[in-house]
Order: structure tokens, then sequence, then C-alpha cells
């Protein structure tokens, strides 16, 4: 294993532009802390609103070229990038504990994960396919085909530093599309990493540039009106979505969003309890509750309620907490202090509404910002928690009777990410899974992303899909060419 110090002296610190780092042009840094401490591990290049010039100008100056590229040459280029991933996955992990709090086991969980979009879409890039066919009024034939959008700025969050980026930058490559990333300035360094590597696996010039920064708005904003930048990609709230899509509407510039989630978990009367706590604890706990497809509210049919609160509570309260990066740990630490308090009031609030700590419900630890495993029962349904994204390790738990009670509390939200749901009814199941308004549902399963699967949701969770076959398509054009 690879020593902290180790790593963190080599890293890429500065803007990241043209395959290479650049001192950022207002000459500013800034800090970037360990959650599990509180502790600065580096300072890093705070990049403005002329680095962002300088970025797009290398973007649209390489755009031709590199649409021209055969796409075996891409696919090589990606397939590279994966190799160099996987054989510094001991490097990627760390750094991702270091500077997000996920446990070691988890990061290692997503440099597999991440890494794989890489090869992925380097076998997707050689399959982006048009069509022919003759006109059916027979006055002329239809010739479709599929042309890389253009320069592409993605915005990226901090819970999965390395999987985030290369879910949007692997297919806008395949594509043929060049890329400028934003990453969240909590967790930059993966993303800097992650540029060194494809300067390693041979990608040109321009092809790529990652701008750091702490100002976001002084970055995105001047991109977002220059004719030369084609597409937007956002992961990250609702909130800042709509507003970027109304940046975005000045130039009806084309979108994809992955937006904020309110996951329903819903344990029908008929399910394996057992197995239903089993997948519970994988889709609220998975990355310390910190993600966009973790259960945010847990449905129980009276009929399994007491049970199944029971066991959950029992697996909740072992859990081991403490830093990413010390053996055993299970739950690290929240991403800021700013977030553990969000999470506290939202626990604070249901129960002044009536809820029951089953077991936690406040926060662990003199250093770092831990927060207890929490359960949750008997929860309002004017609560906050049960409206808001948790973002954190606290499970919220309502009964209700019946199976139209189950979906209508389900889909009562605004959001559409991911649901699930544990029955043993194939008909109950192929039901529920239609009726439920969400882009995603796992049924008796509580981790439902595959990078072989379009991921996505509706609602107010979002506009298109990344991953799957259904990826590329975000970062291609569609054209229509009329022969006689």
């Amino acid at each position: 294993m690879i020593e902290t110090k180790t790593l963190l002296a080599h890293l890429p610190t500065s803007v990241w532009i043209g395959n290479k780092e650049t001192a950022a042009a207002a000459g500013g840094t800034f800090a970037v802390y360990n959650p599990a401490t509180g502790e600065v591990l580096l300072e890093v290049a705070d990049a403005g609103a002329d680095d962002a010039a300088a970025a797009l100008t290398a973007a649209a100056a390489a755009q031709q070229e590199w649409a021209a590229t055969p796409a075996r040459e891409r696919a090589q280029i990606l397939h590279r990038a994966w190799q160099i991933v996987i054989d510094r996955r001991d490097e990627f992990a760390l750094l991702m504990t270091l500077e997000m709090g996920k446990p070691l086991a988890e990061s290692q969980g997503e440099v597999n994960y991440g890494a794989e979009f890489l090869r992925w879409f380097s076998e997707e890039a050689v399959r982006i396919n048009g069509r022919y066919s003759e006109s059916p009024s027979g006055n002329g034939r239809i010739l479709v085909t599929k042309e890389p959008v253009g320069p592409t700025l993605a915005i990226t969050p901090w819970n999965f530093p390395l999987a985030m980026g290369t879910r949007k930058i692997a297919p806008a490559l395949a594509a043929g599309c060049t890329m400028i990333v934003k990453p969240a300035a909590e967790t930059p360094l993966t993303m800097l990493l992650l540029a060194e590597v494809f300067r390693d696996a041979g990608l040109p010039d321009g092809v790529l540039s990652v701008l750091p920064s702490t100002h976001a708005a002084e970055v995105t904003a001047p991109l977002l009106t220059d004719a030369r930048l084609r597409k937007l990609t956002f992961t990250g709230s609702t909130e800042v979505g709509k507003i970027l899509l109304r940046q975005a509407a000045t130039r009806v510039l084309r979108t994809s969003m992955e937006l904020g989630g309110n996951a329903p978990f819903v344990v029908f009367d008929d399910a394996d309890v057992d197995a239903a706590v089993d997948g519970a604890m994988a889709a609220k706990m998975r990355n310390i509750g910190e993600a966009c497809t973790a259960a945010n509210r847990i449905y129980v049919d009276n009929a399994v309620h007491d049970e199944f609160c029971a066991k959950l509570t029992a697996r909740m309260k072992a859990l081991r907490i403490g830093p990413g990066d010390v053996e055993g740990t299970q739950v690290g630490p929240l991403i800021t202090d700013k977030q553990r308090k969000r999470v506290a009031a939202l626990v604070s609030d249901a129960v002044d509404k009536g809820a029951v700590v089953a077991t936690g419900g406040d926060s662990y630890g003199d250093t770092g910002y831990f927060y207890h495993p929490t359960v949750l029962t008997g929860v309002s349904p004017d609560a906050r928690i049960l409206r808001e994204e948790i973002f954190g390790p606290v499970a919220a738990i309502v009964g209700f009777d019946g199976e139209a009670a189950g979906v209508a509390a389900a889909n009562d939200t605004e959001y559409g990410l991911a649901a699930y749901i544990y029955t043993n009814g194939l008909d109950g199941a192929l039901r529920v899974t239609r009726a439920l308004q969400a882009g995603m549902v796992g049924v008796n399963r509580g981790i439902i992303s595959d990078v072989a699967a379009p991921f996505g949701g509706v609602k107010e969770s979002g506009l298109g899909r990344e991953s799957g076959s259904e990826g590329i398509d975000e970062y291609l054009e569609t054209k229509y060419i009329a022969f006689p």
C-alpha cells in the first residue's frame, strides 16, 4: 500500500490545460481538507474566468482533429487509460478516502466501477452507427449519421470523485468531443490525477482540461455564454441544476442533468425480511449515505414493520465508525461540518415532529465530521427528512398498509431518480415497477448502478441518461442527409 505522504507529494495540484499543469491565471490557491481530521491535505490552484477561457480555446482548437481521429484510436486511448487506473488503483483508492472520507474498501470498489466506464466506452466508440434507407415515397434516399456534439463542459460532484468523472469523460471522448471538467472544490485531487492518467494514455493536447476552483459561477458562466461550447453535463443538486438550465437556455445549449434524488425503499408484506434488511443496508449506507441513489425514505408494510425495524437497527448499531484509511472502518466522516450539521438538523426536525430514535441520532468523536448511523421510526409525513435528500447515514422508516399505499407514498415526491422494492411476488413486482415514477428501480436489490445500464431519472431528478449503450448518445448529434 502506498504511503499517504508519498502519494500527496507526487500529485498534480495546478490547473490542467493542454495536457499539462498550468498555474492559475490569478495565482490563487485553496485548501483541500481531510474530512476525517479537518486537516489540510494540499493546496490546489484556484481557477478563474481566464483559465476557463484558455481551456475552452484549447478544446475548440482540438475539436476538429479529435472528432476526425479514427474511432479505433479513440478507443485505444480509453482502454489504455482504463489499464493505467487499474494499475494505480491503490493510489486512487487512498486519495478518494483522504479527500472524500469513504472507507478504503468502498474507495477500492469505486476504482473498479469508475475505471469500467473507460473500458465500456472504449468499446462503444467503435459502435457509433447511422442508417441508410429508401424514402417510402420513392423520391429519394435517407442517410442518417451521428456526429460529435463538440466542446463540452462537465461539472462533477464530490461524492464519487472518480466515477462521476469517468462516467462523463469516457463517453464524450468516445464520441469525439473535447471536454472541460470543473470538479467539486471538496475533491479536486482525484480528477487532477485522472487528467495525468489521460496524458500518459496518449490523449492529444487540448482534448481534456480540468479546472479546480472555489469560484464555480466565475468559471462556468462565461463558458455557457460562449458560442464555442456546445454541451453541458452536470451532476449535482436540483437547485443548482435549475440555475444551470436557465443559463443554458439563453443559447439553447445541449444539456444532460443528473440531479437530486429522494429514493423510496419499499418493503411489502410478502418480502423476505432478512434479504430486505441486507438490501436496505446496501442502499442506505453505500458511500456513508452520501449518494443520490441512497434509500432516503424507507416504507415498510406494517405486517413486517417491527421485525424489519429491529433487525435494521441492530445492523446499523453494529457498524464501525472511524477514518476511512483505518482497517475495519465501515462508516467514515461526512464531507464537511456543514453537511454534518445539516443531517443533524433533519434528524432534530423529525424528532420534534414525533419520530423515535432507535439508534444513533448524534455526532461522533471530537475530530472530523462523523455522525452515528441512525434509525428513526414513526417519522411524520411532514418531516423534512422525507422531503429533502439526506446525504448521510440516517434511515427514516414509515409504516404503511397495502400495496396501493406503499406505491402512493413512494411516488409522493418531486424527484424520480431511483426506487427500491422488496417482494417475493412476480406479478406484484411487475405491477409496482410499472407504477413507480423513477428512472431506475431495484427489485430485491440494494445496489443498482451498472456501467452497462442507463443511469438517470424523471421529474426533477434530471434529463438524459449516463452509462449503458445510451450514454454515448448524449454526446452525439443526429444528422439527416437527403440523396436523390
